[in-house]
């Protein structure tokens, strides 16, 4: 998806209809901006692509849980993968409904387990055979049988960050490939499980096809077995991971991706199970700015710094995977551009934004960080006792505060001092 909804008008970015100058001063900065316009778009592209096969859309929670967010696409009739008990009671607060609910991760309390049988999820992707004797125990305490998929590790390389590549041997999730059968096997001798499904994800920013081709193929020649041993595989979740143009990265386009997938799924015979998709990062990532400010200029003997009141606690992934995000000035100034590290007010040397960008600026003037829709608000923290960010989005000409920026006595309003 393009940035059209973060474009200039007249000099100055704007978030849709409304002035970017305009949200900083009303709500203050850091701000997280999001678009209602984009977040459908994006979705849309995969629920095109999935119309006249039996094939649907969950949105991973864990990229953006806002509850507007999320509300945006319950709306659009979207279902939702979520990785905690917190993430199912964010999506039935946002209008989500249970029944189209696929609860992943590797490690399910017995809490989260009850929690999300008594919702009544539409199945659990389970990721070891650890779980499966755990969830069909707590299946059978709530008198319930629990609808299951397996995640099989299919030992493919997406070719991503380490951090976010998921479906290697040596990643922590998921069942091995060479022991999904027996597996299989066991959950199906299992009296409060049943089995439904068969679930995969390799990573996450996967900007080529073929890595999904190669799990996929794998995939069908165990559903094949497995059905041999006589389970029934109703649905297979390729899971998600497509990337998004950070920089100069060039991701499939969304329907190509999901027709090419179904195309194969029905050419090999299998085209009778339903399938699921789960997008994160591509339906929400571009779909939001973060928008700062310029505290100071820190000119430097071999850098020069440009300090701005956004930080690691605000946006960790270029810290924690040395990610790249754009980074614009919402009003361009005409000036000689110098190159400066853009960094934040946070106590650490992995404290930076963006290294070595080419910028006119002057202290005081608005930057807005692109692609900040995703893993951005939804990994943000409160390090150095700094509030978190607030949240708007920009709905046309009209813009909804949906969360408010935390304030200092709330951090710590759970705290105490001892007695003596």
């Amino acid at each position: 998806m393009s940035h059209s909804a973060f474009a200039y008008v007249d000099g100055v970015l704007h978030a849709e209809g409304v002035s970017a100058v305009t949200l900083a001063e009303r709500f203050g900065t850091p701000l997280f901006v999001y678009s209602r316009a984009a977040l459908t778009e994006a979705y849309q592209a995969y629920a095109k692509a999935c119309e006249g096969h039996r094939a649907c859309v969950h949105v991973a929670v864990k990229a953006n849980g806002n509850l507007a967010v999320l509300n945006v696409f319950a709306r659009l009739g979207a279902g939702f993968d979520i990785v905690s008990g917190g993430e199912l009671a964010r999506v039935l607060a946002a209008g989500g409904q249970a029944k189209d609910i696929v609860f992943s991760g590797v490690g399910k309390s017995e809490d989260e387990m009850r929690q999300a049988l008594d919702a009544g999820v539409k199945c659990f992707n389970v990721e070891s055979i650890a779980e499966l004797d755990r969830l069909n125990a707590v299946a059978g305490q709530r008198g319930k049988k629990a609808p299951i998929s397996l995640r099989v590790n299919p030992d493919v390389d997406p070719k991503t960050h380490p951090y976010i590549s998921t479906g290697l041997k040596a990643n922590k999730f998921g069942v091995a490939f060479d022991e999904a059968r027996s597996a299989y096997r066991a959950a199906a001798a299992l009296e409060h499980l049943e089995v439904v499904g068969i679930d995969c994800h390799i990573g996450s920013q996967i900007t080529e096809i073929a890595p999904y081709i190669d799990a996929l193929d794998k995939l069908l020649d165990l559903v094949t077995q497995i059905e041999a041993d006589g389970a029934r595989i109703r649905h297979i979740d390729v899971g998600g991971g497509l990337g998004i143009t950070y920089s100069t990265e060039t991701p499939p386009e969304t329907g190509l991706f999901v027709r090419t997938l179904l195309a194969r799924i029905e050419a090999r015979g299998h085209g009778h199970r339903e399938v699921f998709f789960e997008p994160g990062r591509s339906v929400t990532g571009n779909a939001g700015i973060l928008l700062t400010r310029v505290e100071f200029l820190k000119p430097g003997a071999e850098k020069n710094f440009a300090i701005v009141d956004a930080a690691m606690n605000d946006l960790a992934r270029p810290a924690m995977y040395q990610a790249y995000h754009a980074i614009d000035p919402v009003v361009p100034r005409q000036d000689a551009p110098h190159v400066y590290d853009v960094v934040g007010p946070v106590c650490e040397s992995g404290d930076w934004l963006g290294r070595e960008r080419a910028l006119a600026i002057e202290p005081g003037d608005l930057l807005a960080i692109r692609s900040a829709g995703a893993y951005s608000f939804a990994m943000s923290s409160n390090y150095n006792t700094r509030p978190r960010a607030a949240e708007v989005m920009v709905d046309g000409g009209e813009v909804h505060l949906v969360r408010a920026r935390e304030t200092v006595p709330e951090l710590f309003a759970g705290e105490s001092i001892l007695p003596r």
